[in-house]
C-alpha cells in the first residue's frame, strides 16, 4: 500500500451480486451507499441548474424593470396635459 498501483487494486469496482464473500446485509448497505451518492450528485446538478435559472429570471426581471423606467421617462403626455390646463386657466 502507498504506491499508485496498489490504490487501483484496493479501490477496484466490484459487483455485489457476483461477489461470493458478501452477506445480504453487506449488499443492502452497499446499495444504500450507492443510492445516497447518486442523490448527492443529483442535488449538486439541480443546485447548479436552479442557480442558472434564478440568474436568468433575475436578469429578465431587471431588464423589464429598467425598460419600464426608461419608457416612462420618455413619455411627455402629462407635461402636455399640464400645459393645456394652464393655458385653459389663463384664458378663463
Amino acid at each position: 500500500p502507498g504506491e499508485r498501483g496498489d490504490a487501483a487494486a484496493v479501490a477496484r469496482r466490484i459487483d455485489p451480486n457476483r461477489e461470493p464473500g458478501l452477506s445480504a446485509e453487506q449488499r443492502r448497505l452497499m446499495a444504500q451507499v450507492e443510492y445516497a451518492q447518486r442523490q448527492r450528485v443529483l442535488q449538486r446538478r439541480l443546485r447548479s441548474r436552479n442557480l442558472l435559472l434564478a440568474l436568468g429570471i433575475g436578469a429578465v426581471t431587471l431588464g423589464i424593470y429598467g425598460y419600464t423606467f426608461y419608457s416612462v421617462s420618455q413619455e411627455r403626455f402629462l407635461d402636455e396635459l399640464e400645459q393645456e390646463a394652464e393655458a385653459a386657466r389663463a384664458r378663463a
